[in-house]
C-alpha cells in the first residue's frame, strides 16, 4: 500500500470552510486506500488460483509420466470415508472386461497355484523316447539284465515356423479323338481375388497381422522377402484393398442388424488419410465405431469419414430408434435430439475426471483425497456393484432390479454431494472440472438405471477401438480414402468375429474361402461371424 501524497499543515485552518474540504480530502484519500487494497487483494486471489490451477497441471501431468497409467489408487488412499476401505479400486483398463471393479468385501479369489501350468490338451504331441543302449541294461552288482520300471516325462514348447506351400490347380482338357472338335475342361476354381497369387489363407494371414495385430504391411513384406518371395508392401496394400471391397455385402449385413437392435454404443478416433481431396496430408480424419448387437450375435462396424461433426453419426444412424450411448462429445448431441433415441452417458468419463482431480492434489496432500476423493468413492461403489452383476452372469432382469435397489440410493447421495459442493469450488480447478462434467452429463449418466441390457459406461466400445489404436502406431496412416474404407471393413469384420468368441484368421480364411461361391442373401449371412459356428471353422 503506497504511503500518503499529502502531509498534515503544522496548524488547522480556522475557517470552517477550509477544514470541511480537508477532512473531506483525507476521507476521499482513505477511500482511494482501501479501494487500491480491495484491489491488490482480489489481484492476489487471481494468481494464487492460477497458481494453484497450475500446480494442479503439473501434478496432472506429473502422475501420467511417471505414475501409473490405469486408476488404481493406492490402499487407504481413500481412506477418509467409509465407502473407500471397502474398494478395491481395480478399473477396466486391467481388465478384459470394461466398466467395473472389484471389492474387497466379494469374496477373495483363490490364490493361483505355484508352479508352471500345463500345456493345452489340445496341442498334438510329438514322443522322444531315451532309451540305455542294451549295453548299459546290465545290474553292475549282479550282472542282471535291467528291466522297465517306469518313465519320466517332460513337456517341452516347440514351434513350427509358418510353412509357405504353392497350391497348383490343374485342369485336364478333354476333346473327342474322332471329329477333333471342342475341348473339355473342369471349370476353374474361384479364387476371393482373381488373377492375385494369394489364397484365402494368406489374405486372412496378412489382414489379421495387420488389423489384428498391428503389424505394418512393410513388415510383412520384409518377413515375406527374408522367406524368398518377392511381395512389395504395394502388392500388400492392394490385396488388402481388394479384400475391403470383397466382403462389403457381408459388412451391408451386419450394418442392417446393428441398427435393428436397439441399444448401440459409438466413439471415434483419429485416423491420417494422406490423399484426400481437400484436406492437407497432415490433417487428421475420423474412425467411427459402432457396437450393438443381442449378447448371442455382437457386432462392432468402423466407419471413416472425414469429419468429426454431428452430420456423421446422425447419417450413420439414420432411421435408427433405441438407447445411444456414447461419451460427452458434442458431435452426439445432433443426434441424439432425434426423439426416438435416447442418449445415455458414460460413467467411466465421469470417473476418469475425478481420478485426475486427486491426481491433481499431488504428494503433498497424500492420503487425503478430500472432496475430489469422496466423488471418486462414490462412483467406484456404483462399479462394485456391476462388478458383483458380471461375476454373477446376471440376466438383464436381475440387472434392473438390483441396480434399482443398490445403485439408486448411491447415485442420489452422489448427486446430492455434487449439488452442495459445485458452487463451493472454482470451475476452472480439476475438481471443478470433475463436477461440472458430472453435473452437466447427469440426466445421461443415470439412464442406465432404466434398461438392464444398457451399460454403465462406454468402454465396450472404447475396448473394441484399441487394436485400431495399437496399430496406429505402428502403421501411421492411410494412404488413400479407399485405404482407409477397406480397413475399415476389415476391422469391423476382425473385432465383430473376436468379440462372437471366434479365432480371427480361421474366421476370415472361412470367409475369403465361401464369398466367392455365395450366390443368395441367404448365402451371405451364414457367413456373418455371427453365424459362424466355431465348428465350422475347426472342420476347416
Amino acid at each position: 500500500m503506497k504511503a500518503s501524497s499529502k502531509t498534515l499543515p503544522a496548524e488547522l485552518p480556522e475557517d470552517p470552510a477550509a477544514l470541511r474540504n480537508m477532512v473531506a480530502s483525507l476521507l476521499d484519500e482513505k477511500r482511494g486506500w482501501a479501494d487500491e487494497k480491495q484491489t491488490l487483494a482480489d489481484e492476489n486471489r487471481r494468481l494464487q488460483r492460477h497458481a494453484d490451477w497450475l500446480l494442479e497441471q503439473l501434478n496432472i501431468q506429473f502422475a501420467k509420466r511417471f505414475g501409473r497409467s490405469s486408476e488404481k489408487s493406492a490402499p487407504g488412499q481413500l481412506g477418509l470415508f467409509d465407502e473407500a476401505e471397502e474398494i478395491d479400486a481395480s478399473t477396466p483398463e486391467e481388465e478384459e472386461s470394461p466398466g467395473e471393479e472389484t471389492a474387497s468385501v466379494a469374496p477373495k479369489s483363490k490364490p493361483k497355484p505355484k508352479g508352471r501350468k500345463p500345456l493345452p490338451e489340445w496341442l498334438p504331441r510329438k514322443d522322444v523316447v531315451h532309451e540305455l543302449p542294451e549295453s548299459e541294461r546290465i545290474c553292475a552288482l549282479d550282472g542282471s539284465v535291467l528291466t522297465e520300471i517306469g518313465r519320466e516325462q517332460t513337456e517341452l514348447l516347440d514351434i513350427i515356423p509358418a510353412k509357405f506351400q504353392v497350391i497348383r490347380h490343374i485342369h485336364v482338357k478333354y476333346g473327342c479323338p474322332c471329329c477333333r472338335r471342342g475341348v473339355k475342361s473342369a471349370p476353374k476354381a474361384n479364387r476371393p481375388l482373381p488373377k492375385a497369387l494369394a489364397t484365402a489363407a494368406l489374405l486372412a494371414h496378412v489382414a489379421v497381422s495387420k488389423y489384428a495385430d498391428g503389424m505394418p504391411l512393410y513388415r510383412q513384406g520384409a518377413i515375406l522377402t527374408r522367406a524368398g518371395f518377392d511381395f512389395s508392401r504395394t502388392t500388400l496394400a492392394n490385396w488388402m484393398i481388394r479384400a475391403g471391397i470383397l466382403v462389403q455385402p457381408l459388412i451391408n449385413l451386419m450394418r442392417d442388424q446393428l441398427l435393428a437392435y436397439d441399444v448401440i454404443q459409438m466413439d471415434e478416433t483419429t485416423v491420417q488419410v494422406l490423399k484426400e481431396n481437400g484436406k492437407p496430408a497432415s490433417s487428421n480424419s475420423y474412425m467411427w465405431v459402432q457396437k450393438g448387437g443381442p449378447v448371442e450375435g455382437r457386432i462392432i462396424l468402423f466407419d471413416y469419414d472425414a469429419s468429426r461433426s454431428g452430420l456423421v453419426p446422425k447419417a450413420l444412424l439414420a432411421d435408427y430408434e433405441g438407447y445411444l450411448q456414447t461419451d460427452g462429445y458434442d458431435g452426439y448431441l445432433a443426434v441424439a435430439a432425434d426423439p426416438g433415441i435416447v442418449h445415455v452417458g458414460c460413467f467411466a468419463h465421469a470417473r476418469r475426471k475425478f481420478d485426475e482431480a486427486v491426481k491433481a492434489l499431488g504428494k503433498r496432500k497424500k492420503g487425503k483425497p478430500g472432496q475430489a476423493g469422496r466423488g471418486l468413492a462414490l462412483i467406484r461403489k456404483l462399479y462394485v456393484i456391476e462388478k458383483e452383476l458380471r461375476t454373477a452372469k446376471a440376466d438383464a432382469e436381475t440387472r434392473f432390479e438390483t441396480r434399482r435397489a443398490r445403485a439408486g440410493p448411491i447415485l442420489a447421495e452422489l448427486k446430492a454431494w455434487m449439488e452442495e459442493t459445485q458452487p463451493k469450488v472454482p470451475p476452472k480447478s480439476a475438481l471443478g472440472m470433475a463436477l461440472g462434467y458430472l453435473a452437466g452429463q447427469w440426466s445421461r449418466l443415470i439412464r442406465y438405471l432404466d434398461d438392464g441390457r444398457l451399460e454403465i459406461d462406454n468402454n465396450g466400445v472404447e475396448n473394441a477401438i484399441r487394436p485400431f489404436v495399437v496399430g496406429r502406431k505402428g502403421w501411421l496412416f492411410s494412404d488413400s480414402v479407399r485405404g482407409v474404407n477397406s480397413s475399415a471393413n476389415l476391422y469391423s469384420l476382425i473385432e465383430t468375429a473376436k468379440a462372437n468368441g471366434l479365432e480371427p484368421f480361421a474366421c476370415l480364411r472361412h470367409i475369403f474361402t465361401e464369398l466367392p461361391l455365395a450366390r443368395t442373401v441367404d448365402d451371405f449371412e451364414r457367413l456373418l461371424p455371427g453365424n459362424i459356428a466355431p465348428a465350422v471353422l475347426s472342420a476347416d
